[in-house]
């Protein structure tokens, strides 16, 4: 039991990175057990199946989809996440969402490195940028990159993010 108290509060003070990550780092920290690949991918597979359609099905964050409607158009709009990035494409192609975004990225690619190719690829400039996020790791990839950043931290959650961090608890307090 001391493990999976361990486990969820790795989880949850590492929200943002790859699950696979996080599996490897669990099982050998937390469990001394050293996965290998295909053990990894059962794993990383079981969880997918658990989650996915979960997902899909959930109801979308209060504002999110007005405010997408009201400023795709005028304004380059990307997905950023730690979900496995085929995943998260085809979760927000069944969504309905794709036509919103310029692009979409997930791991195993790392935030920042995300975030900086796209600054480049597209002329923008970091300190013109938003980056709204739930995590950690959303915080960490904004500040290393320059852009501003506002916390989503839903009705009753818990704050992780360090005092003085703009909080927003759903997506109709966002307005540009």
């Amino acid at each position: 039991m001391e493990a999976l108290d361990d486990v969820v509060a790795y989880h949850i003070s590492h929200e943002g990175i790859s699950r696979f990550e996080k599996i490897l780092y669990c099982h050998e920290i937390f469990l001394g057990i050293k996965l290998s690949e295909n053990e990894l991918a059962e794993l990383a597979g079981d969880y997918s199946a658990l989650v996915k359609q979960v997902v899909i099905d959930c109801d979308s964050v209060p504002g999110a989809l007005d405010f997408l409607q009201a400023n795709s158009t005028n304004l380059p709009m990307f997905v950023v996440s730690g979900t496995p990035e085929e995943e998260l494409r085809e979760i927000i192609e069944v969504r309905g969402l794709s036509s919103y975004f310029t692009s979409v990225h997930g791991s195993p690619q790392h935030k920042a490195p995300i975030i900086n190719e796209q600054l480049q690829l597209h002329g923008l400039d970091g300190d013109q940028c938003l980056f709204v996020g739930d995590a950690m790791t959303d915080y960490n990839a904004a500040k290393e990159t320059g852009l501003a950043f506002i916390g989503r931290v839903e009705q009753g959650g818990v704050n992780l993010f360090p005092k003085g961090t703009t909080i927003i608890k759903d997506l109709t307090q966002l307005t540009i």
